[in-house]
This record gives structure tokens, C-alpha cells and sequence, in this order.
């Protein structure tokens, strides 16, 4: 059984498994770039949508003692998020609940900022229109929504769909990137405006992988990665993003209300 759960998994997922704890195609490079873009405080309200494991809102609750909601769809992940939390002590100012991006459980204008990294390319094209209408409505006026995405380096559709198709095959889960135009043009039509910046992706880059988890993070990700069980699909994402790091990058952007 446990063997079908693992060939059935996620790229993110299945990288969790070998010990990543920073899951964005930007890394904290992308994330902390975002981040600075906030004048956080104790009296700052956070929504991160899919939070994982919640590794920004326990370094965001650590920094500043904002209050935090996190919100993912995985049971797993959520109930990882959980255990985070309480082992930092933060069960006060951090909570978890289960819920959709494009129906948040929640009323108009409750959060001055809202997280969202690395979900949107997951979503079809229609439904990433309908969560970032979501965001703007659970934001208050002024507020500030940061995302952090897969962006594609070229306009060709017949080459961005053979890209698209590329890596839904390495990380076993559909997704549709866009070329940063055309993200930052969906944030746009919602009603925000932004600002944009763009960068190599770390996700699995050596440098990266040292800078996001630290030497002995990385090793430890790499050694469980070479173990026989996982060495194949270790190999295959490896040399699929290593292959085609010059047509992805990362994209984050700041969109203020």
C-alpha cells in the first residue's frame, strides 16, 4: 500500500518526503522578497492559502506575533501544519483550517494580507481567475496579496504547451504556468495592482537547495533522494528542470488592493 501511495505522489509531496521543508519554485529568495514588501505588526490579520506544512506563518508568527490563518484542501498537510505549530508554541496566533482558494470560508475585507505560493499553476486557467477574485474579496482595502508561481520564458503556445505537458510529467500533477505577462495581467483584470519580479528557479538547482535548506538539509534531501526506492523519480525531476531551467523561472508578485 505504501508503495502505491509513493508512486502515486506529487512532485511537491513527493519532495517532502525526502526532507524539503521550503516547497516554492523561488525559495526563500522569492519568499523573502515578497515578505519585505509588508510592514508586518502584532495587529497585521494573515491568510496564507495552501500552507503545507506552514513554514512561513511559523517564521512570520515567530518574527512579528501576527495573528495567522492557514488554509490547504490536503488533510496531511494540514494536520503537519498543526503539529509545526504547536511544537513552536504558537497554537495562540496560528490556526489551520480546510478550505477551497476560490471559496474561502470567509467574509468580505478580513485580512489586511493574504500568502499563496505555489498553488495557482496548479489550477486551470478559469479557476486561477476565480481564486484571485476570492483573495480580493477577503482583503481589505489596502491590502496587500502576495504570490509566488511557475512562470514560462517563452510567448510560443506551441512550445509553452510542450513545456506544460514536460512538467506535469515530472511532478505527476497537471499544471498550467504562464509566461509572467500573463500572470501579472490576471492579477490585473481583478483589480489589483503590482509589481513584479522574476528569477531562476531553486526548486532542486544544488545552490539553491543549500540556500533554502541549509548544507545539511540539503545532503539530507539529496541522500534520501539516491536511495533506491526513490532514486528514479529523484532523477527524473532532477534532470527535467536542470534540462529546461533556461524556458521556467519563478515569479513573484505583490498586488495591493
Amino acid at each position: 500500500m505504501m508503495t502505491e501511495q509513493k508512486q502515486n505522489e506529487m512532485g511537491h509531496e513527493f519532495l517532502a518526503r525526502l526532507g524539503k521543508t521550503r516547497l516554492r519554485p523561488g525559495g526563500r529568495e522569492a519568499t523573502e522578497w515578497l515578505l519585505s514588501h509588508v510592514d508586518f505588526t502584532i495587529d497585521t490579520r494573515v491568510l496564507e492559502v495552501a500552507c503545507n506544512m506552514g513554514t512561513t506563518m511559523i517564521a512570520l508568527a515567530e518574527e512579528h506575533g501576527c495573528r495567522i490563518t492557514g488554509l490547504d484542501m490536503n488533510p496531511a498537510a494540514l494536520a503537519k501544519a498543526r503539529a509545526n505549530i504547536e511544537a513552536h508554541g504558537l497554537s495562540d496566533v496560528v490556526d489551520v483550517v480546510e478550505g477551497n482558494a476560490m471559496a474561502l470560508p470567509f467574509p468580505d475585507a478580513t485580512f489586511d494580507v493574504v500568502i499563496n505560493e505555489a498553488m495557482l499553476t496548479m489550477l486551470p486557467r478559469e479557476n486561477k481567475a476565480k481564486a484571485i477574485a476570492e483573495y480580493f474579496r477577503v482583503l481589505k482595502p489596502g491590502g496587500v496579496l502576495l504570490t509566488h508561481d511557475v512562470a514560462l520564458r517563452t510567448d510560443d503556445e506551441e512550445q509553452a504547451a510542450e513545456l506544460r505537458a514536460g512538467i506535469s510529467r515530472a511532478i505527476r500533477v497537471n499544471v498550467d504556468p504562464l509566461p509572467a505577462k500573463r500572470w501579472e495581467e490576471l492579477f490585473q483584470h481583478a483589480g489589483f495592482r503590482t509589481e513584479v519580479q522574476t528569477g531562476n528557479m531553486t526548486l532542486l538547482d544544488p545552490v539553491g537547495l543549500v540556500r533554502d535548506e541549509g548544507f545539511d538539509g540539503a545532503m539530507k534531501i539529496i541522500r534520501n533522494g539516491l536511495r533506491t526506492e526513490n532514486i528514479d523519480r529523484f532523477r527524473t525531476m532532477f534532470n527535467f528542470f536542470f534540462d529546461h531551467n533556461k524556458e521556467f523561472s519563478y515569479i513573484a508578485v505583490v498586488s495591493r488592493k
